[in-house]
């Protein structure tokens, strides 16, 4: 993949889960194109990988997202060093452990950073997955969801801020496929070229995702959705419980 920085507009963008995987992938494309990078990573081991894997990064943020006080100390350091152009919320993980762990990191996590980033991005980006099909709408045991749960989660964060923030803020929610990851294993069939390239458009703010907002993308194009992922009551529930959990209120 080429890269180059379009229109000689640098952006300052920060990406979690960003020390291996799709999300090292992406920095290094946005680093490339001359873009001010902050990685994440979980810890300080993870933090040197992280480095090490895209040096042209300015700052790698540490912070572990299964744990709701670092990802508040997180939006904290976030907001000592913006304002931001785009933040990304990448991180997420297959499996949970014990007590939550998966609802906390690929569901928490991101609406924890959007409601307590302040002054808000431009622009953020919701990680979600094909696997959002078979996301459970009910939202029972929210706590104790699964992977396809958690997916559609970060659609409904999308599209609510989407609609909580109008135009100010461009909140979009992105598909990556099934890539060659650690995650996706050495057989996955998608293009992993078209899943940074959808990273970087919509970091960025450009091409089809120009002036858009509340959509979900996959490999540059808007792809459709589980119907429930856009109910607007399903999302203020979904809301509604976050914040009960963690008693934190989005921005107004």
């Amino acid at each position: 993949m080429a890269y180059s920085l379009i229109e000689g507009k640098m952006s300052k963008i920060f990406i979690t889960g960003s020390s291996d995987g799709l999300g090292l992938l992406s920095a290094q494309a946005l680093a490339s194109r001359g873009h001010k990078v902050y990685l994440h990573a979980r810890n300080a081991q993870r933090a040197e990988d992280a480095r090490r894997g895209c040096p042209q990064a300015t700052d790698c943020l540490i912070g572990n997202l299964s744990s709701t006080s670092e990802t508040k100390s997180l939006a904290e350091k976030l907001n000592e060093n913006g304002p931001w152009d785009a933040i990304i919320h990448n991180a997420g993980i297959m499996r949970g452990g014990e007590g939550g762990e998966l609802f906390t990191i690929n569901t928490m996590a991101p609406y924890l950073l959007t409601c307590l980033v302040d002054p808000p991005p431009k622009r953020y980006v919701f990680l979600s997955s094909g696997m959002h099909q078979g996301g459970d709408a009910s939202l029972r045991n929210i706590e104790r969801c699964g992977y396809s749960d958690s997916k559609l989660h970060n659609i409904m964060l999308a599209f609510w801020f989407s609609r909580r923030f109008g135009n100010k803020v461009a909140c979009n929610s992105m598909d990556p496929g099934w890539v060659a990851t650690k995650m996706g294993g050495s057989s996955a069939p998608d293009d992993i070229d078209a899943a940074v390239d959808t990273y970087v458009m919509l970091a960025e703010g450009g091409g089809a995702a120009k002036g858009q907002t509340g959509m979900h993308w996959y490999q540059k194009h808007l792809r459709n959705t589980k119907p429930a992922a856009a109910d607007e009551q399903v999302q203020d529930k979904l809301i509604s419980v976050l914040q009960h959990v963690s008693g934190v209120m989005p921005l107004k």
